[in-house]
C-alpha cells in the first residue's frame, strides 16, 4: 500500500516544485461532486411585493414552503423516487389555502373551482394530467393515476372525476374548496368589469390587469432522486374569473410540466396562455438537449427572450440531471424553495 501511495505522490511532488507551476494557494483546486439528489418547488409567481405582505403572512408562506419541501427532501434522502417526492410535496401545498391549488383554488366566473394538474416521469417520458375537475381533493394524485393506470395522458371534467372515483382517490363536495379570500377576489374583479361596462370600455377578461395580476399561487415541484431519475409536477386552480372551461398551461405537458432524464425537470407558473404558446417547459429541455447549453442559460433564454417577448410573465423552477437547481422569473416575485442533498434550505419570495 505504501508503494502505491508513493507512486502517485512522487509525480505530484515533482510537478508542485516546478518553478513554472503556480502554488495551490494561488490557484485553489475546486472539487465539485454531483449531488445525490435535489428538490425545488414554487408556490406561484406574480405581483408579490414586500409592501403588500404583512410579517405574519410572509412567515406563514415561508413556513408552508419549508414544510412542503422537507416532505420531498425526506423521501429523497431515504432513497425514495422523484415521482413520490414531487407528488407528496405538492400534496402539502394543495392542502393549504395559501396557494392557488386544491384547497386554495381561485374561483371561475361562474363561482366554481376548476382545477388542473400534471406530472411527468423523466426516466420513461410517461406523463399524466387532469383538467377542469371540481371534486378531486388532490389533483396531482389524479394526474399521477392517469399516468400510471390509464392508456391516456390527459383526462378532463366529469370523465376525469369518474376515473378518480374508480381508482379510489379522495372525492369531496365542491364546498371544500371554498375560501373567503378567493371568493372576495372574484367579486372585486367582477365589480371592476361592471365599472368598465358602465364606461363603455370593451375590454376582454384576457387583457384585464386584475386578471393578469391574480394568477400567482400555482404550485409545482421538480426533483432528482438517488437513482438519477428526474420528475416534475404542477397543480393549479387556474386564473381568477376564467370562463368557458378555460385551461391554462399547468396540465399541458411541455408547457407547465416537463421532465427528461437526459436534461432536466421543469415546473412552470404564470400567465398560462403565453406558456402554452412558447412551450416553456419543453423548450428549456430542448435547448439543453440540442444546443448543449446549461439549465440556467436555457431557462433565461426561454423566460426572457421567448415567452417574455410575447408579452407573458411568470417563472419556472427546475433541476437538471446533475442536480443543478434554477429559479427563473420575470415578475416581482415567486414563492420558491430548494434543498440539496446536504439539507441546505433556501426559501425566497421576492425578486432580489
Amino acid at each position: 500500500m505504501k508503494k502505491f501511495i508513493l507512486f502517485f505522490t512522487l509525480p505530484f511532488l515533482f510537478f508542485a516544485c516546478n518553478e513554472n507551476t503556480k502554488s495551490t494557494e494561488e490557484t485553489p483546486i475546486k472539487i465539485t461532486e454531483k449531488p445525490e439528489f435535489a428538490i425545488v418547488i414554487h408556490g406561484g409567481a406574480g405581483t408579490i411585493l414586500r409592501k403588500n405582505m404583512t410579517p405574519e403572512k410572509e412567515a406563514e408562506y415561508r413556513a408552508k414552503l419549508k414544510e412542503a419541501i422537507q416532505i420531498g427532501y425526506e423521501i429523497l434522502k431515504n432513497g425514495g423516487t422523484s415521482l413520490d417526492a414531487v407528488t407528496k410535496t405538492i400534496n402539502v401545498m394543495e392542502d393549504s389555502p395559501l396557494f392557488n391549488a386544491g384547497k386554495g383554488a381561485v374561483f371561475t366566473h361562474e363561482e366554481t373551482n376548476e382545477m388542473d394538474a400534471s406530472i411527468m416521469d423523466g426516466k420513461t417520458l410517461n406523463a399524466g394530467a387532469s383538467a377542469g375537475t371540481t371534486t378531486v381533493k388532490n389533483p396531482i394524485d389524479l394526474a399521477r393515476a392517469v399516468m400510471e393506470q390509464s392508456p391516456h395522458v390527459m383526462l378532463s371534467g366529469k370523465g376525469a372525476e369518474n376515473f378518480a372515483t374508480e381508482h379510489g382517490l379522495d372525492i369531496l363536495d365542491p364546498s371544500y374548496f371554498y375560501t373567503d379570500r378567493r371568493f372576495k377576489a372574484l367579486q372585486r374583479i367582477k365589480d371592476s368589469e361592471k365599472t368598465e361596462l358602465d364606461h363603455d370600455e370593451k375590454k376582454t377578461a384576457f387583457y384585464d390587469a386584475d386578471i393578469k395580476n391574480s394568477k400567482f399561487g400555482t404550485v409545482g415541484c421538480a426533483a432528482l432522486d438517488k437513482d438519477g431519475n428526474l420528475a416534475a409536477g404542477t397543480s393549479t386552480g387556474g386564473m381568477t374569473n376564467k370562463r368557458w372551461g378555460r385551461i391554462g398551461d399547468s396540465p399541458i405537458i411541455g408547457s407547465g410540466t416537463y421532465a427528461n432524464n437526459a436534461t432536466c425537470a421543469v415546473s412552470s407558473t404564470g400567465w398560462g396562455e403565453y406558456f402554452i404558446r412558447a412551450q416553456v417547459a419543453h423548450d428549456i429541455s430542448a435547448m439543453m438537449e440540442y444546443k448543449g447549453v446549461s439549465l440556467e442559460e436555457a431557462a433565461r433564454e426561454v423566460i426572457y427572450n421567448k415567452m417574455g417577448k410575447l408579452g407573458g410573465d411568470g417563472g419556472i423552477v427546475a433541476v437538471d440531471k446533475d442536480g443543478n437547481m434554477v429559479f427563473e422569473f420575470n415578475t416581482e416575485g415567486m414563492y420558491r424553495a430548494s434543498m440539496n442533498d446536504k439539507g441546505e434550505l433556501v426559501v425566497e419570495i421576492y425578486e432580489k
